[in-house]
């Protein structure tokens, strides 16, 4: 997939199948919970304010640098199970034996600091299953680190593009655990929290596995904050999107919504079009932008469009998955796609209502074919 962005590649998008962290339900009891708290609290905190104002407020434990330091073994290169442009992450072991991830975010033009307010103001308070969950951090000078929970069986990217072998291990139903999970936790930062949480990276290589293959979403770099009243913010774009080398900005062949690329006005409807290439990647196993593929097949998004208004649905699932799924099934999660890809953001379902649609018993449409009249006539 190629990355022109103004990002660059994710600390989750290298790892050699490792990934870097985990939310689990069980450090929290299950428990998914709102806040409430003003985004100035932790602009103080992140900008020098002291280890007891921010373990006070809830945002996990301090760690020094000396503690982190000999818990990756010095930063050792062995330890590395990822890296990026904004940081690298290390597996480190505390004294108490805790296996963590711990991510050292580079200092470029002030970017740590940036990055260190974004992602404790985002996911600092927040336990939820689907979710990557924080344990602590540290703040000393200009150091800035990010302690997470470590999870050793990668990310969704690795699985759906790695080296497999001829039957992938994600199965339909592990494909659909995965979907429900991802929905569920996009959905929390959009409608559990207060103010709301736009992710702004949703992809593959951004959602890790555990051993159940249960779904995390991490890397909340960056991430904005919707306060009440706020429907949308202006900013620049960021994210993961491929261009053509002949049309300098192809909007359409990546995970960016096309309004968020084309104006910089963001809110959560751009993550649920980013949900929806998602879902088309993982029911096809293809990337979103693919090079090696004959034209008309390199941009996922349009080409899955054509099949399925071509009545060839069969024909975008992943060839590796052993046992297909049946036309129910596959119809459900089709009808997801096509809604949460809408080129107008306002005809795109919540993440709320895409759960429901996932996990309700009930099928959205007697036939696929109603939605498909829809989108291209």
């Amino acid at each position: 997939m190629v990355s022109s962005g103004t990002r660059t590649e994710s600390s989750a998008d290298r790892g050699g199948g490792k990934g870097f962290a985990a939310a689990e339900e069980g450090r929290s009891g299950g428990t998914e919970r709102s806040r409430s708290r003003s985004s100035g609290g932790c602009s103080s905190a992140a900008s020098g304010g002291s280890a007891a104002e921010m373990a006070e407020m809830g945002w996990g434990r301090w760690y020094g640098r000396k503690e982190l330091e000999a818990a990756t073994e010095g930063f050792s290169r062995g330890n590395v199970i990822g890296e990026g442009g904004y940081g690298v992450v290390y597996r480190g072991v505390l004294g108490d034996n805790l296996v963590v991830a711990v991510k050292n975010l580079l200092n470029n033009r002030g970017q740590a600091e940036k990055e260190f307010k974004v992602e404790v103001e985002a996911i600092g308070k927040v336990r939820h299953k689907n979710l990557v969950g924080l344990v602590g951090y540290c703040a000393e000078g200009f150091q800035r680190m990010l302690v997470y929970e470590y999870i050793d069986n990668g990310n969704l990217h690795q699985w759906l593009h790695g080296e497999v072998g001829p039957v992938s291990p994600l199965t339909w139903e592990i494909r659909m655990k995965i979907a429900i999970g991802t929905a569920k936790g996009i959905a929390y930062l959009h409608e559990g929290l207060e103010p709301k949480v736009v992710h702004r990276d949703v992809k593959s290589s951004n959602i890790l596995l555990d051993k159940q293959w249960n779904p995390k979403v991490s890397d909340f770099g960056l991430a904005k904050l919707l306060g009440p009243g706020s429907t949308f913010v202006t900013t620049r774009v960021m994210g993961t999107f491929g261009s053509f080398p002949d049309v300098p900005y192809n909007i359409s062949c990546s995970y960016v919504a096309p309004e968020y690329a084309s104006t910089g006005m963001l809110n959560e409807r751009s993550d649920v079009y980013s949900f929806g290439v998602l879902m088309m990647e993982l029911i096809s196993g293809r990337t979103p932008v693919d090079y090696g593929r004959p034209n008309g097949e390199v941009n996922l998004v349009e080409w899955f469009k054509g099949m399925v208004a071509n009545r060839r649905s069969e024909g975008v699932v992943d060839p590796l998955i052993e046992t297909q799924p049946s036309i129910r099934s596959l119809k459900r999660l089709l009808v997801v796609c096509l809604r949460c890809t809408d080129l107008d953001s306002l005809n795109r379902p919540k993440m709320g209502q895409v759960v429901h649609m996932l996990e309700g018993d009930e099928f959205p449409y007697r036939s696929v074919s109603h939605y498909i009249f829809l989108e291209f006539n």
